[in-house]
């Protein structure tokens, strides 16, 4: 059987890969300077570029001294701006043995000792009772004149300036006008803002019972019949000096912003709308340029360190009583709801027939003389408001606004060692009750500043990516220093310049938060702007490194 042998397979020899790149089209030297001199062109473009690409998408900011903002936000928050008051009491007119037996720096002590018991504790942002100094006086024409013991600048009152045989204390007005001829020159250092109390021991007039007045000025009166100087006495003038001078007449010493109808940039629009129910009836005009130059004028320039005032006003017609909606308003009933009388919640009648809106104004019903029910009349009559009605309207609308600004609006203050008669002046505000508004004002005016410049730096720390124009820059630069020459001026009893200086700061704090290049631009983070460039920075980087 013959054998088949099996021939051994045919292993073929395995074939190498085909090369990838053409040996004949690849270079054999190593890359020389032209690679290199484009590499570095284009790390040069890019490192040149990127402060170019930077620098147009740079936000302008104006640069904010967050330091001297902090500094003055923490001083007033932390240190209640305190005003300097000096406070003079004189007791004339008292017997021979009596003034003798009275000793000035004793009366000193007393009455100190008072006004520290009748001041808070804490003290409080426009006070001037903490921060106060005392003099005592003790003249009498037959025993001579005696004085506590004080620098030779605290002694403002002249001995045997007042002379009581020549007053006469029947006749408030004129005792208060003579009083302010002996006193109203005696400023003393003090910024002019010198309070005295005068107690008279012995009363000549002929007036029975004790009486305390308080004038139109910077001084008061105590008399009485053979008055004696006990612990009621220094009690009464404590308050007075507390109380009244020092607060207002007002329990609390610091003034709220609901009853501030001031403007955060300092402005006050008086706008007077005398609004006729029905036409159809009868037609009231009035004389308004007579209540201005008569009545608004002198007010207007005694508020003037506290606000600027404008003053408009208007006759309307067919307004119904529901839609009050202006500052000061006087409404003329119709002859149907004529006479019109307003009614107390307490069920009494209201003396003023008018009633305030805080933050707002007033309205007051004016009915006129010839008012009837049932009127037969056809045609309206026009009429217009006679001079005496204008004035008695305008001691309404002086009340309200006494009211809004927080004052009292009677002629009388009850406190707690007895009342007092308040003296009323021309102008509508008497000149201690301006000291009052112009510490207040101050000190509401330096809080709101603060409180807006913080708020302002605050943002604008947040927002890194935030315009700041050099005209916020600007303006915080001098509410700063308005703030601050405020602060100076109030600690040297410069009342009025320093409410003004408060006012500017206050406006200008107002005017850099509300700047119109804050509110209108649309702010966006720095991760925003990354993802916005970041796309573009990438593909240049990958380009860069695949060369």
């Amino acid at each position: 059987m013959a054998e088949i042998s099996e021939s051994p397979p045919n292993l073929a020899e395995p074939h190498e890969p085909a090369p990838e790149f053409d040996p004949k089209a690849m270079r054999t030297t190593e890359p020389g300077l032209k690679r290199l001199l484009l590499t570095c062109t284009v790390l040069l473009s890019f490192i040149l570029g990127f402060p170019l690409l930077w620098k147009s998408v740079e936000i302008y900011r104006s640069p904010l001294p967050f330091e001297d903002i902090d500094s003055v936000a923490n001083d007033v928050e932390s240190n209640p701006l305190m005003f300097p008051c000096h406070f003079q009491v004189i007791f004339i007119n008292y017997s021979p043995k009596i003034s003798g037996a009275l000793n000035p720096e004793h009366l000193k002590q007393s009455i100190s000792a008072q006004i520290t018991k009748l001041t808070p504790q804490t003290p409080e942002c426009g006070s001037c009772s903490h921060n106060f100094t005392l003099s005592v006086t003790v003249d009498s024409e037959g025993s001579g004149c005696s004085q506590s013991n004080a620098s030779a600048t605290s002694h403002l009152y002249n001995c045997g300036g007042i002379r009581v045989g020549k007053l006469n204390f029947g006749d408030d007005e004129g005792v208060d006008e003579a009083l302010e001829l002996v006193l109203g020159g005696s400023s003393g250092g003090f910024g002019g803002r010198v309070y005295t109390v005068v107690v008279v021991g012995e009363n000549r007039a002929g007036v029975e019972g004790e009486r305390a007045v308080v004038g139109k000025y910077r001084h008061a009166w105590i008399q009485g019949k053979d008055l004696e100087v006990d612990c009621a006495v220094v009690e009464r003038v404590a308050e007075l000096l507390v109380k009244v001078f020092a607060n207002g007449g007002r329990e609390e010493g610091v003034i709220h912003g609901e009853f501030m109808p001031v403007g955060a940039d300092g402005r006050i629009v008086l706008s007077f709308n005398l609004l006729n129910a029905e036409p159809g009836d009868w037609v009231y005009d009035w004389d308004f340029e007579r209540i201005d130059q008569t009545f608004l004028v002198p007010m207007i320039e005694a508020l003037a360190p506290i606000a600027n005032i404008s003053v408009e006003s208007q006759v309307l017609y067919h307004t119904p009583k529901s839609s009050f909606s202006t500052w000061d308003e006087r409404y003329v009933p119709s002859a149907n709801e004529c006479p019109l009388i307003l009614q107390l919640p307490n069920g009494k009648i209201s003396a003023t027939n008018g009633f305030i809106s805080p933050m707002w104004g007033g309205v007051m019903v004016w009915n006129p003389p010839s008012c009837l029910k049932n009127s037969e009349t056809k045609l309206p009559g026009r009429h217009l408001i006679s001079a005496q009605d204008l004035q008695n309207i305008f001691q309404v609308f002086m009340g309200q606004f006494r009211q809004l600004f927080g004052l009292n609006s009677d002629s009388l203050y009850a406190g707690s060692s007895g009342s007092y008669k308040l003296l009323a002046s021309e102008r509508g505000f008497t000149e201690w009750e301006l000291d009052v508004l112009s510490r207040q004002h101050t000190c509401f005016n330096l809080h709101s500043s603060a409180t807006t410049l913080g708020s302002l730096s605050r943002l604008v720390q947040s927002l890194p990516r935030m315009i700041i124009m050099d005209e916020i820059g600007k303006q915080v630069m001098f509410s700063l220093e308005a703030a601050k020459l405020a602060q100076s001026n109030a600690s040297l009893g410069i009342y009025n310049i320093s409410a003004v200086s408060s006012r500017h700061a206050r406006s200008l704090a107002e005017d850099a938060f509300f700047h119109p290049s804050i509110m209108s631009v649309s702010y966006y983070s720095f991760e925003h702007c990354f993802a916005v460039y970041s796309s573009l920075l990438v593909y240049a980087a990958l380009r860069f490194f695949l060369l």
